[in-house]
């Protein structure tokens, strides 16, 4: 122990010896500056400042738009960053390149060089003749009508379903799932359903058909006016079996629903229930 200790011991002196550091006048030889450094003090004072160093260039990298200079740093979070800026660039790229082409178009009308001809209009009256003659059936829709109306007489029809008087006997409309339940703060009057393709619509009560037609909002929609002010809508339908006027009875096949595509949007089977002009909720009234 003693060696080690008298080992030490010059070690400590040595490290622990000042110098002096002094500055000279080069004229006078006077001194204008010194100060008195051992190697301990010279080696804490290195290592604070390289410490002091680090701690600065980190502070600058993680705050700083320097760290973006410095390789493999931050390109994950680089990379989702440069998506949506060239996915925003795009955008407005798309946006100028329209409004350029309607500068274009409105510079087209004033100087005379595009005629109004060349703009495309949406002709209602049209539409309206065309959704006429889809409605007109042809012979092959006529035996399809036929065979189906044969394959749906063994329905629920047979059974008097004439009402009480406060008890109605209100059919399922068709076969499928509750997609959307009546809301009315929603103005959601009826209900969506999903239902399998070609599935049968029937009349929820005896009625007569008041209307039946086709529509761009609804597609195929047919309404039945029944007793005591009942009156039931049937919606997104993709053919129709009666027509105005027809009598139909509680149970019996009054459409087609169910879009053979796979088409999910816009397509669901839509029913509505209002009595007295005020729409009731289906569920109430109807089990399904």
């Amino acid at each position: 122990m003693r060696t080690k200790t008298n080992k030490l011991k010059p070690f400590i002196q040595k490290i622990r010896f000042k110098y002096r550091v002094s500055i000279l006048n080069e004229n006078t030889l006077e001194e204008s500056w010194h100060v008195r450094l051992s190697r301990f003090s010279v080696f804490m004072l290195g290592s604070t400042l390289i410490l002091f160093t680090f701690v600065i260039l980190t502070i600058l990298i993680f705050t700083t738009p320097i760290s973006r200079y410095l390789p493999g740093y931050g390109d994950s979070g680089n990379r989702s960053s440069i998506i949506q800026e060239s996915m925003r660039t795009d955008s407005l790229v798309q946006q100028v390149n329209l409004q350029e082409g309607y500068v274009d178009i409105i510079k087209g009308i004033i100087t005379g060089k595009m005629s109004p001809d060349s703009i495309a209009s949406l002709d209602s009256i049209a539409l309206r003749k065309r959704a006429k003659v889809l409605m007109q059936k042809s012979e092959r829709e006529k035996k399809f009508d036929e065979k189906f109306e044969q394959d749906e007489k063994y329905n629920l029809t047979s059974i008097d379903t004439k009402p009480t008087e406060n008890t109605y006997v209100f059919f399922r409309p068709t076969r499928g799932v509750i997609s959307s339940s009546f809301d009315l703060s929603e103005h959601q009057f009826g209900i969506n359903m999903i239902t399998s393709p070609n599935e049968s619509v029937v009349s929820v009560l005896d009625g007569t058909v008041i209307y039946a037609a086709f529509t761009f909002d609804f597609g195929w929609v047919i309404e039945v006016q029944h007793e005591s002010n009942y009156l039931s809508i049937y919606k997104n339908n993709t053919k129709l079996m009666k027509d105005v006027g027809d009598k139909v009875k509680a149970g019996e096949c009054i459409a087609i629903t169910g879009d053979a595509s796979g088409k999910k949007n816009g397509s669901q089977f839509y029913f509505e229930l209002w009595k007295e002009g005020r729409p009731i909720n289906p569920e109430d009234v109807i089990i399904f």
